[in-house]
């Protein structure tokens, strides 16, 4: 999905696409019913190393991923740090209550986010948007006119920020040489959204016309390309599992924090 910023393969970027999915939702159901708070850290801590080391992009790019699945981290657990319920008292200020019990919820809860997070950046960066809809046709059978309108649909969308970046210019130009009266207000959203409009309806016919002469349809057809299953495949799982249970043995092992439970109203 990133070639521009890809600086080598991994393993990862051969995984097939439903295989990388089908383990991002396990994770998810793992990481919801585990209220061990050390478990939590090593597997934030394990599934950011995974990402690091697998993603075959530069690392500025992983850094801005990483810097916004922190921010809505933070502030999706705000309301539960600000608000939750404990005894140990830390801050008080008027309806802002942040009690201990309080504050380890809300960092347990980003700890999720980010475990999450990292699965997920690590998939949209070694996975292709053509190959998961190829995958999904091939081994999930879903109708090729939708997949591959789903797939046009993406492929539309650079072209319409090219047509607004293009429009923008041209009215610039053109705004120096009108009165200022006619392009103030709502006139200045109607230059651009108008035809913005009329020209992505004409691409979108003319791209749906072109599909049905090609022969887009339900039918039987073949594939250029090949979405097949592989040994990676099953190392993605091994990997993904090990890592769980390596999270699982060192917070045992080697406890950070000692909660055993972020439920409880005593800890």
């Amino acid at each position: 999905m990133f070639e521009a910023w890809k600086v080598r393969n991994t393993f990862v970027h051969d995984v097939n696409v439903i295989t990388k999915i089908v383990m991002a939702i396990l994770l998810f159901v793992f990481v919801i019913f585990i209220h061990q708070f050390d478990i939590m850290i090593y597997t934030t801590i394990l599934m950011f190393l995974f990402l690091v080391l697998f993603n075959g992009v530069q690392f500025k790019v992983v850094g801005i991923f990483t810097f916004f699945a922190i921010l809505f981290a933070i502030i999706s657990s705000l309301s539960m740090i600000f608000y939750g319920e404990g005894t140990h008292t830390l801050f008080k200020l008027g309806f802002i209550h942040i009690t201990r019990e309080s504050f380890i919820r809300g960092i347990h809860l980003s700890l999720r986010l980010l475990t999450v997070s990292s699965m997920g950046i690590l998939i949209s960066l070694t996975s292709e948007i053509v190959m998961i809809f190829y995958s999904m046709m091939q081994h999930l059978k879903v109708k090729p006119k939708f997949a591959y309108a789903f797939m046009a649909a993406i492929r539309m969308v650079p072209i319409m920020i090219t047509s607004f970046i293009q429009l923008r210019h041209s009215l610039k130009m053109r705004y120096q040489v009108i009165d200022a009266h006619h392009y103030r207000g709502l006139k200045r959203l109607k230059h651009l959204f108008i035809p913005l409009l009329s020209q992505n309806i004409r691409r979108a016919h003319q791209l749906s016309v072109a599909m049905e002469k090609k022969g887009f349809q339900d039918g039987p057809r073949t594939y250029y390309y090949k979405a097949p299953f592989s040994y990676k495949d099953l190392v993605f799982i091994v990997v993904t599992i090990a890592l769980l249970a390596i999270s699982c043995y060192l917070a045992h092992v080697l406890p950070l924090t000692g909660i055993p439970d972020v439920r409880s109203h005593n800890f």
